[in-house]
């Protein structure tokens, strides 16, 4: 009985650690990244958080309207692994993300405030940038384009664990379907 349970052991034991070994690639952490935007993982909620009390533009209605709306934007982003290349303790990982198409809706919106500006006066005639912004979430609310950008993500081994490195800007706005293109 004492073997049977050391080679039970021994198993658990080496399929733990494979199983561990293969989260451990720079595939995984890239689909685990994408994964946590999906189930609007909490460390995804808090930086969404962060970037929405930090607009200066949102009212309180603004601001829970889009987070909604980003949350939404997050669940529906689809990804697709391309490419891995390891150099040593480096990595590049070559994903194909499809998002929503926001940039096209802040240009028109932009556009229209320019082109109507006189609709986004309160009753004295001054500009009411709160009449704006209702707007322009209205009109992000109705995107239905989406968009595919290719991204190269940069991993780094440290310790024998494959981390991300930090996303740039650009691709930031990319995964945010806000790439000014």
């Amino acid at each position: 009985m004492k073997k049977l349970m050391v080679i039970l052991f021994t198993v658990i034991v080496l399929t733990g650690c494979e199983k561990g070994n293969l989260m451990n690639t720079p595939t995984k952490k890239v689909e685990m990244f994408f994964a946590n935007y999906q189930s609007l993982d909490d460390e995804v909620i808090r930086q969404l958080d962060k970037i929405v009390a930090e607009e200066e533009n949102f009212n309180t209605e603004n601001r829970a309207d889009y987070k909604e709306l980003m949350k939404k934007h997050y669940q529906n982003l689809t990804y697709d692994v391309k490419d891995e290349k390891i150099d040593g303790d480096t990595a590049t990982v070559s994903v194909e993300i499809e998002v929503t198409d926001y940039t096209k809706t802040i240009k028109e919106t932009e556009q229209y405030l320019a082109d109507h500006p006189e609709e986004f006066k309160d009753e004295k005639g001054i500009y009411d940038s709160s009449l704006f912004m209702n707007y322009h979430l209205k009109k992000l609310k109705e995107t239905k384009d989406k968009v595919k950008y290719t991204l190269d993500l940069t991993l780094s081994k440290v310790d024998d664990e494959w981390k991300l490195d930090s996303i740039n800007d650009m691709d930031e706005r990319k995964i945010h379907g806000m790439y000014v293109y």
